[in-house]
């Protein structure tokens, strides 16, 4: 099944990358519009936060209504929190959109990627906005519960042996003790 995760994974880290990269250089990667401009880099230029600040306006406006789809709770926190700091969130944003890519990508810590691409879709849901979100949260909530098992095909494959989990430990360590108490390994 590591191959079917592959794809997904693949898949998902081209919508976070090329959403990263717009944001980034203003210019487009994706597939069908390459190179073509797309407005306003978020970041390292005079107006960042200004992309930001519209976004959440705009989301401010779907708080209001007979059926707002922006929950009041989430309003204050969008008025509150990201407005004064526009210009964080731009950068926090633009550069967890390009890592959780990078990521899921490589198959590095794709469980933990897979969480905060999880946690940016679902703050862009609760902002309103709904475009990809929807299938891109599903698709993330697989790869976090296959977390093992759909970064074999990369970095994963190497380095979680190496890591461990919290709960076992190095699956290194754990071999070489395991040596030690059999006699194998020379101390």
């Amino acid at each position: 099944m590591a191959w079917l995760w592959l794809i997904v994974r693949v898949y998902v880290a081209y919508e976070w990358l090329t959403a990263g990269w717009e944001k980034l250089t203003g210019h487009s990667i994706a597939i069908g519009s390459f190179g073509e401009a797309t407005g306003t880099p978020w970041v390292f230029n005079a107006h960042a936060g200004t992309a930001i600040k519209g976004f959440v306006k705009g989301a401010l406006a779907l708080s209001t209504g007979a059926h707002p789809s922006v929950q009041s709770w989430y309003a204050v926190f969008l008025q509150q929190v990201v407005l004064p700091n526009d210009t964080v969130f731009a950068y926090i944003i633009t550069f967890g959109e390009i890592l959780v890519g990078l990521g899921l990508l490589f198959g590095v810590l794709t469980g933990i990627a897979s969480f905060f691409g999880l946690f940016m879709n679902v703050s862009y849901l609760f902002a309103g906005t709904v475009s990809i979100n929807p299938v891109l949260g599903v698709l993330t909530i697989f790869l976090v519960l296959a977390w093992r098992i759909a970064g074999y095909y990369g970095g994963d494959r190497y380095l979680l042996p190496l890591i461990g989990t919290p709960w076992t430990g190095s699956l290194e360590k754990r071999y070489r003790e395991q040596l030690r108490v059999n006699g194998s390994l020379a101390s």
